[in-house]
């Protein structure tokens, strides 16, 4: 297999500096890609940067306005981050509006000659913020008087910088908005991206589109017949594009994109690892190669899987295997593509957004992107031109597009899938005869979903087989089989979940039919447990 060292480096930079658009300067919060996901949300164009970021790089784009996120250091200590004058000067040179949230509005004030200290009282959870007396702040503008905000802070504002006035506070500060209207920067001691503040999204408006002006032309179709065009320069007329699929709403969006690019020149690659839901490589080909056009073949590698997971338990070696294995069984596909259609220089890639801003935030885990985990790593001898038409989109995006690419709906809102499959949901060995059992109960809870209408209103679903047995009665015998538990939780972001309160009469029927209908499980259980402190899957 493959060793780790060698695998192809993903990028993590954004390219396209002509775009206008919103800059937000991550100053660690765990808050910052909600900012990013609702100026989006909006129609607008914005990209996370590092607060670290030189105004050379800042200084590459066309800047609508800039936005300081918040963050967990105190801006008097030593060592905490801020701005680089330079981006200073860059933002007062082209008159660029300015917002800072929370520890942004602090750097804000801090930079300007305001004090910033520690307050009497720490901050945290819902306020009641109080406009200024007569204030008619165009941040404000449609909103009341009062209004309920998040609050996350432990310092504040004791001074104001001078230029700057107070247009609202709390019982506890009395500066928890500020503005310098003729500087064009504004600072919000609250999060106004969260969704416990009901009316942030107004005011984050406000900023973006009143004040900042910024076009709401962030449109999928748009974006779709954008990338093609540039696909399409790349590549050539004769080049050659291989990439791997696996059925889920991302590499369908991306693969679809692709073909309508460059059509038959795009060749996609299935591999059956004997892990996956049942009878998906069969349904795979039929929505991607025959409904959707894609150039695709499957590799049947079931076999060679589950040998190589003979006896293993450890997750992280599970993966391991897997992942390596995979690799090998691309690079030899690859191999007879380019021996039947010639070279090809270029591999799609299914990374998003989310996975950049994770490479390019302060203090982030890692300056190179994780290795993606529907695809994994692959080998730098291949050498091959990334093409990722995905990785300026957060899913809810993805999803857009795949409907504005004509995508059938229940594609685009399949749940996500790990590369893995079933193998880190079977806890323990992996054999030929568990996989086949958790695939027959997995169809019967995803059915019952879908039959109950609650489906698309849960982020993830899926069943895991535990490697424990359980006594059980069934007619006039005894029976001692397996116990497996049904995981269902509701996320916007799959970086924090809640398990998704299921209705009982939806739990007592998929509990009868997978204890009825599957030979090999007698009791069925429901996870009730948040991300964190659990995770989303159980290995």
């Amino acid at each position: 297999m493959a060793e780790e060292s060698e695998y192809l480096k993903q990028s993590s930079q954004l390219g396209n500096t002509a775009r206008p658009q919103v800059a937000i300067l991550d100053f660690g919060s765990q808050y910052s890609h909600l900012i990013a996901r609702r100026v989006r949300e909006m129609n607008v164009y914005c990209e996370l940067y590092s607060c670290l970021v030189s105004a050379e790089e800042l200084g590459k784009h066309e800047l609508t306005a800039v936005i300081l996120s918040g963050g967990p250091n105190s801006v008097y200590e030593e060592g905490a981050p801020h701005v680089a004058e330079g981006v200073w000067k860059l933002i007062e040179e082209r008159n660029v509006p300015l917002l800072g949230i929370c520890y942004g509005m602090q750097e804000l004030a801090h930079v300007f000659g305001g004090k910033v200290a520690p307050g009497l009282k720490r901050e945290y959870g819902k306020a009641s913020v109080s406009r200024v007396e007569g204030c008619n702040s165009p941040l404000f503008a449609g909103l009341p008087e009062e209004f309920i905000m998040w609050m996350s802070h432990g310092d504040k504002l004791h001074e104001v910088p001078e230029g700057f006035k107070a247009v609202a506070g709390t019982s506890n500060a009395d500066f928890v908005a500020i503005e310098n209207i003729s500087k064009r920067r504004w600072g919000l001691q609250f999060h106004p991206e969260v969704t416990h503040s009901p009316l942030g999204k107004d005011i984050l408006k406000n900023f973006v589109v009143n004040i900042a002006g910024a076009k709401q032309d962030w449109v999928m179709s748009d974006y779709a017949n954008e990338f093609i065009e540039e696909v399409r320069a790349m590549v050539g007329p004769k080049g050659h594009v291989i990439g791997a699929v696996s059925g889920g709403v991302d590499s369908t969006v991306a693969a679809v994109l692709l073909t309508k690019a460059i059509g038959e020149r795009f060749h996609a690659v299935l591999v059956d690892n004997g892990c996956l839901r049942k009878d998906e490589s069969n349904k795979v080909l039929k929505r991607m190669r025959d409904d959707c056009h894609v150039n695709l073949r499957c590799v049947n590698a079931q076999d060679r899987f589950l040998s190589l997971l003979k006896g293993v338990t450890d997750p992280e070696k599970k993966r391991k295997i897997i992942g390596g294995t995979f690799i090998d069984i691309f690079q030899e596909e690859a191999n007879k593509i380019e021996a039947e259609s010639g070279p090809c220089e270029f591999l799609l890639q299914g990374t998003l957004y989310p996975d950049v801003i994770e490479s390019i935030s302060y203090k982030g885990p890692s300056a190179t992107i994780k290795t993606h985990h529907n695809v994994g790593g692959l080998p730098a001898s291949m050498k091959l031109k990334l093409i990722e038409p995905l990785r300026e989109l957060f899913k809810d995006e993805v999803r857009e597009l795949g409907m504005a690419l004509g995508i059938d709906e229940v594609s685009v809102f399949r749940h996500p899938f790990p590369g893995p499959g079933l193998a880190i949901r079977i806890l323990g060995e992996v054999t030929a005869e568990r996989v086949k059992i958790l695939q027959e109960a997995d169809d019967i809870v995803i059915e019952e979903l879908y039959k109950s209408g609650h489906y698309r209103l849960i982020g993830q679903a899926f069943v895991v087989l535990l490697p424990v047995k359980s006594v059980g009665v069934m007619g006039d015998g005894r029976t001692y089989e397996n116990v497996a538990c049904v995981r269902c939780v509701e996320t916007t972001d799959y970086m924090t979940a809640d398990f998704y309160h299921l209705p009982y009469e939806v739990m007592s029927t998929m509990s009868s039919r997978v204890i009825n209908e599957v030979r090999g499980i007698n009791r069925l259980c429901y996870d009730i447990s948040s991300k964190p402190p659990a995770t989303i899957e159980w290995e």
